[in-house]
């Protein structure tokens, strides 16, 4: 489909303010009642994600209807619609409740009006672009992280969305769980003293064997699967299992990602910025060492340690050797919080001690409590009700697009510093580096046509 056909066929709908798509949903049609009654979702990738996650943290809500799936593997694409129909015929006991249809190309999908909102749970290359296309077509968006796979296409995304006014939440569920939001306000209302120092801890990745190329499987439109990044032949290690949901091995080729540190970290620093009151802002400076595997198909980042300086006075330090999560610590005590689990040996996955979700210096600290007039963080329970409920007022979900954009931007730029031995200075307002051409050349990538969000255009 030629993009300026689908732009035309998206477009169809009433034209608001800024030329884009005013579509009413069709959730707010018909009466209490009436099928329409739902916010009507598709879902854009069917792999470990979706199906672990977001499908069922979503179809449990009365309000929402999954009636829509999609995935460039068909194998994948017909076995999430057998998941989520047998998931409705056990909840409502009508074995005709839903005929979910199925799409082999996402675009297609958005063209269909009867869906009110996506939820994207793609390769981390494909966040962006199908985002932004989603936002054309009127449709609200539930966005897994990383939000981008560059800076340049995440400040794309985040002023689309800014104009278009859709509902996108970004995938960093730990501003729903109650210690995250519990700790974060402790931080900013002064119960440790002044912040100084944050302590990050994220794991890094091994590296694979060497392989060989494979034929693509029946039914796996590869070439679309690729997108915008340079073609490379197929082999199963560097896509995903072809049998299975297992981690895929994407994730751990830079290629598609940058590894853990967009992974894991665009949830724990978009924390670490709700306690410091950095969301809207990022850091001065950045730099970082890391081992990168000198062989084998995957090439993402192994251990590591980072530093990033703040303007407020705060130095955060982020390293696989700190127990997975968060630790805020001021000039009098400290606070952790975290899943409430970590590798106690990062080099060992398998060794595991069990942590407290929210832990301090001294056990007072965690039973203060936060006074009417001081700082209340937004209250989510949970992060795809909260998106849910936001599509229907139109409010401003807990993780929107711009906070999310800059969790992802300290990411990538520690991403950068790994790659170039030295102190890199950062401008969070322009968003680049300051005085530095080579760093500079890392916040964009060519893109492979026909696809990228360098040829969306609004």
């Amino acid at each position: 489909m030629k993009r300026r056909k689908f732009i035309n066929n998206i477009a169809l709908g009433a034209v608001g303010t800024f030329g884009f798509p005013t579509i009413v949903p069709a959730h707010v049609l018909g009466g209490k009642d009436a099928p329409s009654n739902k916010i009507n979702i598709g879902q854009i990738g069917c792999g470990r994600i979706a199906r672990t996650h977001d499908l069922p943290s979503t179809w449990r809500y009365e309000k929402a209807r999954i009636m829509a799936v999609c995935d460039l593997d068909r194998n994948r694409t017909v076995d999430t619609k057998k998941l989520v129909e047998e998931y409705y015929t056990k909840k409502t006991g009508q074995s005709n409740y839903i005929d979910v249809k199925m799409y082999d190309d996402y675009r297609e999908m958005l063209l269909n009006k009867d869906i009110d909102a996506v939820m994207i749970s793609t390769p981390d290359f494909w966040h962006a672009q199908p985002a932004m296309e989603a936002a054309l077509a009127g449709k609200d968006i539930y966005l897994q992280k990383p939000t981008s796979l560059t800076i340049k296409e995440g400040r794309q995304l985040a002023e689309l969305i800014k104009k278009t006014g859709r509902i996108l939440q970004v995938g960093t569920q730990q501003r729903s769980s109650s210690q995250f939001r519990r700790a974060a306000e402790l931080v900013r209302n002064g119960r440790i003293g002044k912040l100084h120092t944050v302590k990050v801890g994220l794991p890094g990745d091994p590296g694979g064997p060497v392989v060989q190329a494979m034929p693509v499987p029946k039914g796996f439109n590869y070439d679309m699967w690729l997108g915008s990044t340079p073609y490379i032949p197929y082999t199963e290690l560097s896509v995903h299992p072809q049998v299975g949901y297992d981690r895929p091995g994407w994730l751990r080729m830079e290629q598609f990602g940058a590894g853990m540190i967009t992974g894991w970290g665009q949830h724990h620093y978009d924390s670490a910025a709700w306690g410091m009151d950095t969301e809207l802002t990022g850091p001065i400076s950045v730099e970082a060492v890391a081992e990168f595997p000198k062989s084998g198909v995957w090439n993402v980042h192994g251990d590591f340690m980072a530093k990033a300086e703040y303007a407020n006075g705060i130095t955060m330090y982020t390293s696989g050797g700190f127990p997975n999560g968060i630790r805020y610590e001021g000039t009098e005590g400290w606070i952790f919080v975290s899943r409430g689990d970590y590798s106690a040996t990062p080099s060992d996955p398998t060794s595991k001690v069990r942590a407290k979700a929210i832990d301090a210096s001294n056990p007072a600290i965690l039973e203060s409590v936060i006074g009417e007039k001081e700082i209340h963080l937004y209250h989510s329970d949970e992060q795809h009700g909260n998106w849910l409920d936001c599509i229907e007022s139109r409010k401003e979900p807990i993780s929107p697009i711009e906070i999310g954009h800059r969790a992802c931007t300290v990411c990538l730029i520690t991403h950068v510093a790994m790659k170039i031995p030295r102190k890199l200075n950062w401008d969070a307002k322009k968003e680049q580096f300051i005085n530095d051409a080579e760093a500079n050349r890392y916040l964009s990538r060519t893109q492979r046509a026909p696809y990228g969000t360098d040829r969306i255009k609004f």
